[in-house]
């Protein structure tokens, strides 16, 4: 009773809510991906996201990622997340940025761009991006989130010691500079493409299932806009090289 309460089952009259389908993904990610789970994420989000399409509105409704996680495949949130033999109920059923596979399909919707989901696999390798930087307001806007992704890899090409210490810094730092700078302004992006959405959404009735090789193709909703992104790109560095960082277990630099 608990269970049906807090989750509802994917509709199956459409193909794209059939569960088969996301059984295969999560079993053969646990596969690939034995002993070192973390890694999975980079691999499994855009591929869950290619699999379940859907709207942001759709993936708002909390009770289908609960179903997932609670019906369909527990024992793959056991095995993602129960790296001490426990599980953190809100793995289960918990916000978008914590749930097992809400988090996985939001940060390749966030961090996408358009069909191309690259830049979705660089955030999903960064455990802080996943836990800190989903959580911020601002992230909603596609050149904030790309912005900070770009700075993030060149953190990474730079091998500056001590990554996910900047990646909070810099996500403190952008979420604050947000309440008073209004990037939107600053750096406006280009409308999303509804119509070219709903063709990927409605290509679903006949889609094979995603390759597991090579990158799925997104939805053809159009690019982020490369000149707001290098606007923003520009504020971040200075925002990150004025923010005092936290090493963990220490006191702020």
């Amino acid at each position: 009773m608990t269970l049906r309460r807090l989750s509802v089952g994917l509709p199956e009259t459409e193909p794209r809510w059939a569960t088969t389908p996301v059984r295969d993904l999560l079993d053969e990610a646990m596969k690939r991906f034995d002993g070192r789970s973390v890694d999975a994420d980079a691999w499994l989000a855009p591929r869950l996201h290619a699999t379940l399409r859907m709207t942001r509105a759709e993936a708002a409704d909390s009770r289908l990622w609960n179903f997932l996680a609670m019906v369909v495949a527990p024992d793959y949130v056991a095995f993602r997340h129960g790296g001490k033999g426990i599980v953190q109920a809100s793995r289960f059923c918990g916000p978008h940025y914590t749930q097992a596979f809400a988090r996985l399909w939001w940060a390749a919707e966030l961090f996408r761009d358009s069909a191309d989901y690259g830049p979705a696999v660089a955030a999903c390798r960064i455990q802080d991006v996943l836990n800190t930087t989903m959580r911020l307001d601002v992230i909603d806007h596609r050149p904030t989130a790309h912005a900070i992704i770009r700075l993030v890899e060149r953190l990474m090409i730079e091998g500056v010691p001590s990554l996910g210490d900047h990646v909070n810094a810099l996500s403190k730092a952008v979420n604050a500079a947000g309440s008073t700078l209004v990037y939107d302004v600053l750096a406006p992006d280009d409308p999303i493409d509804d119509d070219g959405l709903r063709d990927w959404i409605a290509e679903s009735a006949d889609m094979p299932p995603v390759p597991w090789d090579r990158l799925p193709v997104g939805p053809d909703d159009g690019p982020v806009n490369r000149d707001a992104v290098d606007i923003l790109l520009s504020l971040f560095k200075q925002l990150l090289h004025d923010a005092p960082r936290r090493r963990r277990g220490r006191e702020p630099d």
